[in-house]
């Protein structure tokens, strides 16, 4: 056959094959033209030797480095010194994924991401750094890969889209045989803060977070501006409770897919109310949101008072009560914003009290209420495991029950909130780039409705339940199609 056509058959070969074929093929016809330069392109290691081979070979020829766009190393025994020396020869790699095991040291992985690559589109790390003999290394000297963390967070802005990061759990039967503690990968967590924050996730749209019985998840969607781009989160193992997953999902408004298999949600007792509840919180998630972020708007409001006037355009002032035993209780029913709260007429003896923005403490401010519209849920998948195998029709049944419940009060909520814009409330929204903000200072990240935004239905595709997959992580049967598990495994 032609070059082409082998070329053209190669293209339809999965990368974990690809290797394994391209030798099949120049051994079965030799005087072909197979490519075999093409060996390069994804490199899948599965043995210790073959990190050294594979090093003296591109030492024979340093141009066939070029040609790597793919590494993968699945052993967990390996010399980390010539591993690590070996991937950073390859400048051209779009996909990293290590096994990382005990003979890798903080400084291995510091080194390794001490800078970027240019076209790297996926990092895969997979930990397991437990041992049979007890080493004090870890404990004695401080050896976690917080540092890494740190390395990865300065890396140039939006260059990384996925993003997997797992420690394995330790073997139940190791644990019973060993008396001693074994590694920690990760000792303090905030890290995970500034990485999530970092300008080199901007344009992230997988993530998966993996650290066994560890509260991380508050370290994920806590602060402002993480995970702008995000679509699919996989936060499996880790310690996440209900009250978490809604705080998630409000956080990440562009959120399609959530995978939380093995975590501690519901595995006690059977409750069919607590799975109704849950489905109710995922469909309310924007509105909670929207409530915490109007307390943050009204209390930057009140100290910032001086500046409301022209953040609101001059038509919305603030009423400040210089003498609050004196001042005239106001009258009943809703205000309107043309409605004056401000006096300038004291613009003298207020100015004498000095340049300062914030009011003495026995000052009384009083400013406009501002609403803000919820964003509809986005959620297409949940997962997660259970206990109780024989209650999945029911638990389906009423996670999807609550979830209509959320619905509906999603929708009495935009009612009123129509009304309150009709009788000229103030009414603004999430702004299109709302989640990249990284303070949530003033209106930041906000902006004014327009009447087309409460044209949302609530009845459409953008709501319907999503779909709860109790399968687990293997890729046996029972999975619902669509679910957050088949939506990764291509990814991964």
């Amino acid at each position: 056959l032609p070059p082409e056509l082998y070329y053209a058959i190669l293209n339809h070969v999965p990368s974990d094959n690809l290797q394994q074929t391209i030798l099949s093929l120049s051994c079965a016809l030799p005087s072909s033209p197979v490519p075999v330069h093409l060996l390069f392109h994804s490199i899948r290691l599965r043995y210790p030797d073959q990190v050294v081979r594979l090093t003296r070979r591109l030492k024979k020829g340093p141009e066939d480095a070029l040609l790597v766009k793919q590494f993968s190393l699945e052993t967990w025994t390996v010399d980390a010194d010539v591993l690590i020396n070996l991937v950073r020869t390859l400048p051209n790699l779009t996909s990293l994924s290590l096994f990382v095991g005990p003979n890798f040291a903080p400084e291995h992985m510091e080194d390794l991401f001490h800078s970027p690559w240019a076209k790297l589109r996926f990092i895969g790390l997979r930990f397991r750094p437990y041992v049979q003999k007890a080493t004090y290394y870890q404990f004695m000297k401080g050896a976690y890969f917080d540092s890494m963390l740190d390395h990865l967070s300065k890396w140039d802005p939006d260059s990384l889209p996925v993003l997997s990061v797992i420690q394995d759990p330790l073997d139940p039967a190791l644990s019973k045989m060993q008396h001693f503690a074994q590694p920690l990968v990760f000792f303090r967590l905030d890290p995970f803060t500034s990485l999530v924050r970092a300008p080199v996730l901007r344009a992230l749209t997988h993530f998966r977070l993996r650290v066994p019985a560890r509260q991380v998840a508050q370290y994920v969607y806590a602060a402002p501006g993480a995970l702008a781009r995000v679509e699919h989160v996989d936060l499996s193992t880790c310690n996440v409770s209900e009250r978490e997953v809604e705080l998630v999902l409000g956080r990440f408004s562009r959120l399609r897919h959530l995978v939380l298999d093995n975590c501690s949600i519901l595995r006690g007792e059977f409750n069919e109310v607590a799975w109704r509840e849950l489905g109710k919180d995922c469909a309310l998630a924007g509105v909670r949101r929207a409530r915490d972020r109007e307390k943050k708007l009204k209390a930057w409001l009140e100290v910032n008072h001086s500046r409301v006037v022209e953040d609101l355009g001059g038509d919305a002032p603030v009423q400040v009560a210089r003498n609050p035993g004196h001042a005239r209780a106001p009258k009943r029913g809703r205000k309107g914003l043309a409605t004056a709260t401000i006096s300038l007429r004291e613009r003298d003896e207020a100015s004498a009290a000095g340049p300062s923005t914030i009011l003495p403490a026995e000052a009384k401010v009083k400013v406009p209420k501002i609403r803000i519209l919820p964003r509809p849920p986005t959620l297409l998948s949940l997962a997660t495991t259970v206990r109780h195998d024989d209650k999945h029709d029911v638990i389906r049944a009423e996670y999807e029950r609550g979830w209509a419940e959320g619905v509906a009060q999603l929708a009495a909520t935009t009612a009123r909130l129509r009304t309150s814009f009709a009788n000229r409330v103030r009414m603004m929204k999430f702004a299109e780039d709302a989640d990249g903000v990284l303070r949530e200072e003033g209106m930041a990240g906000l902006e004014d409705v327009e009447v087309e935004d409460f044209e949302m239905s609530v009845q459409g595709e953008g709501v319907k339940c999503p779909v709860l997959c109790l399968a687990g992580p293997g890729r046996g049967g029972g999975h619902v199609p669509g679910c957050g598990h088949q939506a990764g495994w291509d990814v991964w």
